[in-house]
């Protein structure tokens, strides 16, 4: 499990993020780039990172389920997951 204080980091990201999008999208469609520099780092959607919605951990991340691929094959080796199953050949 990622540890609290990145998960929370991201969250605020995420909220930053919604925060700011009108006025970077208007920054962006007048081109003034000492505008957009002077806004918060945080607000920038590229800062935010895919976790696990369970764990949080940042890596192996599938946007499909949201999980990351230890979370995914747990909930599908149980069949929590509808229309996976493990393959076998």
């Amino acid at each position: 499990m990622a540890k609290k204080s990145s998960i929370v980091r991201d969250e605020k990201r995420k909220k930053m993020i919604k925060q700011y999008a009108a006025k970077r999208a208007e920054l962006k469609a007048l081109g003034d780039l000492d505008g957009l520099a002077k806004l918060p780092r945080n607000s920038s959607p590229t800062r935010w990172k895919n976790r696990c919605t369970e764990t949080g951990r940042p890596r192996a991340y599938m946007r499909m389920f949201g999980l990351s691929r230890l979370s995914f094959r747990e909930h599908a080796v149980k069949g929590e997951i509808p229309g996976v199953t493990k393959a076998s050949w």
